[in-house]
């Protein structure tokens, strides 16, 4: 089988096995189906399947039958999961993590990442980016967005900018808004999000997150 290198930490044989192991080793309380997995790596089941059998079978990840499901888990004995999960949190961390933080949160239409990390992720050649920029499109309180790049912060040992941008415009933006038209051209990265974001969040203005509006382009 043929597989992808990963761009973002070559010591990786593969772009699906980072992904694989960000997801268990940056939720430590949690287990996945394989299944779950293969919508997070954003791979086919098989080829999951075969990544987590791989890593099973070397200690990286650890396993448990409950019916016709395998759940996978970070394995609690394993002395490379200390630094190993400090590598992923910095290469293949914000995926999980931002999709963990901010998919309980109300009023997100969609939500992504861009810029550095985001061409990373998509192959383009350079050093590993120093933060991550996100973008959510939807009318989330700010308050809960700056809580949500807190905590993403501790947990990926980076600096994490969210900048919001309402939805009609995301759609329909200024034509000589050169901010919405570089993040539509370049790479970005989807953020899978629970069904719990959904729209209902209000308009409050917090310290610390950006919004892009035509009503409010100071900000």
């Amino acid at each position: 089988m043929r597989v992808s290198a990963s761009a973002l930490l070559p010591l990786l044989r593969s772009a699906v096995q980072g992904e694989i192991l960000a997801a268990v080793y940056l939720s430590p309380d949690r287990e996945f189906s394989v299944t779950e997995l293969s919508a997070l790596a954003g791979a086919s089941l098989k080829a999951t399947a075969h990544e987590v059998q791989r890593l099973v079978s070397v200690g990286y990840l650890a396993d448990r039958r409950l019916g016709n499901l395998r759940l996978v888990r970070r394995p609690a004995d394993n002395p490379v999961v200390r630094p190993l999960t400090d590598l992923l949190a910095v290469t293949y961390g914000p995926v999980p993590v931002l999709s963990d933080e901010l998919g309980g949160l109300p009023g997100i239409d969609t939500a992504l990442v861009f810029g550095l990390w985001a061409a990373r992720h998509a192959g383009e050649p350079g050093p590993v980016p120093g933060d991550v920029d996100v973008l959510v499109v939807g009318t989330t309180p700010f308050d809960l967005l700056d809580e949500a790049a807190t905590r993403a912060q501790a947990r990926l040992h980076r600096a994490v900018n969210i900048r919001r941008v309402a939805p009609e415009y995301w759609a329909n933006p200024n034509p000589e808004d050169t901010f919405v038209r570089a993040v539509k051209d370049r790479p970005t990265v989807p953020l899978l999000l629970s069904s719990a974001s959904t729209r209902g969040g209000s308009d409050a203005v917090g310290a610390g997150a950006h919004d892009d509006r035509p009503d409010d382009r100071s900000r």
